[in-house]
């Protein structure tokens, strides 16, 4: 018998629940069935105009050949411009990396620096692939509860307690996928307290839903919020879902120049320089108009509330309001033991999921998938027309069980 060729460091390595989700609805749409999809935490808005005409722009010219490892010239002057304008945060062109997407600079960043069982600190619930790239990168991922009736937000006390000599890095994703939960500035220092007694525990920071905030919350990070910390701070932002620029596959980090070298290193093995096209787009975007930010965040305010308002009716649900991102984060312990119209015995939040997607056809993620149950997430990145069938389909759904 031949041995597996697939390599040990998969075994713990799991496909994205969300991901997986979107196929199976993909898969029953294929057979003709109106699926309702809500399990995909991409933007439904074009990319804006001017970041399309200036890819062209620069195909046009000639612009197509190998692009720098860690981006061009044009590019990291408007990552450097951004940092300055939207967070006080100063560097120079050899503290930027560009990579393929936000997934891409955590992965560089795991892989150049965790050694084999490295402690990662992952206020959870957390985005599904964290944990994931920690143990791909040969780190032990650690999980600190932040709980329902705290808002989701980690507290200061926790992460102490989580804390061990093995500790390399504690990840902040604040607004938070998947509850929309965010830090307050004061919220935001009590962690940083904690992190200045650790100093050799250094921090990344996902901002990437920082321009997705709700109710006049303001959006802070934790390099901007104490400085002292600035040294060991990755600051890892993109366009995919302020600019809905999913598909270009664009992130960017900021941080020491010791810190961003390594991670070069590492994006040029696995990848190399990001297609130039792509560049000159999120160029535009960064440097142009930024009115769109704050129109595209009150249409999700908008879809936020009305998705609050139909689910807070149904019988079983409870829902925390998000500050920002574009998710919410149903509790379903009230329907935990019951039995679906369909024969399905409701014991998990898995259960609840799978039932919803093959007997009302709608697609949302388990909170297992994100280390916290029962939940569910809802992407409501979608028209309000989806999101109205969608919460009356669930909503149905939950009412049929016994």
């Amino acid at each position: 018998m031949l041995m597996s060729v697939i390599a040990d460091r998969l075994k713990n390595v799991s496909i994205s629940a969300s991901a997986a989700m979107t196929q199976r609805a993909r898969e029953l749409a294929a057979k003709g069935i109106k699926v309702v999809s809500l399990s995909s935490g991409e933007p439904d808005f074009p990319t804006p105009a001017h970041a399309i005409e200036a890819a062209h722009a620069a195909a046009l010219a000639g612009d197509t050949k190998y692009p720098p490892m860690d981006g061009t010239p044009a590019l990291k002057s408007a990552i450097i411009r951004k940092f300055k304008r939207d967070n006080n945060l100063d560097y120079d062109a050899s503290q930027i990396v560009v990579s393929g997407g936000g997934k891409q600079v955590i992965f560089n960043a795991m892989l150049a620096t965790c050694n084999p069982g490295d402690e990662v600190v992952i206020p959870t619930p957390s985005w599904v692939s964290y944990a994931d790239i920690v143990k791909f990168a040969g780190g032990v991922p650690v999980a600190v509860p932040c709980r329902e009736q705290t808002g989701f937000k980690l507290r200061p006390e926790d992460l102490e307690a989580a804390i061990t000599p093995r500790t390399k890095w504690l990840f902040l994703n604040f607004p938070n996928n998947p509850t929309g939960a965010a830090c307050s500035r004061a919220e935001m220092a009590a962690i940083a307290d904690v992190m200045l007694r650790h100093p050799n525990v250094w921090i990344m920071t996902d901002d990437i839903y920082e321009h997705l905030v709700y109710d006049d919350f303001q959006f802070c990070t934790i390099a901007e919020v104490e400085p002292r910390l600035y040294d060991r701070v990755l600051t890892m932002n993109g366009v995919s879902k302020a600019y809905a620029m999913t598909g270009w596959r664009l992130g960017f980090c900021a941080g020491s120049k010791e810190m961003i070298s390594a991670i070069s290193n590492v994006n040029g093995q696995n990848g190399g320089g990001i297609a130039t096209l792509t560049q000159a787009a999120a160029t535009a975007a960064l440097d142009g108009p930024q009115d769109l930010l704050r129109e595209r965040a009150a249409i999700y305010k908008t879809r936020r509330d009305f998705v609050l308002d139909k689910l807070s009716e149904v019988e079983g649900l409870r829902c925390h309001r998000p500050e920002g991102a574009f998710y919410i984060y149903p509790n379903i312990s009230g329907l935990i033991g019951k039995t679906s119209r369909g024969g399905r015995k409701i014991e998990t939040d898995v259960d609840f999921v799978m039932g919803l997607v093959e007997e009302h056809h709608v697609a949302t993620v388990q909170g297992a998938a994100y280390g916290m149950s029962p939940f569910f997430r809802i992407s409501y990145a979608t028209s309000m027309e989806k999101l109205g069938e969608g919460c009356a389909r669930i909503a149905q759904f939950c009412k049929e069980m016994r």
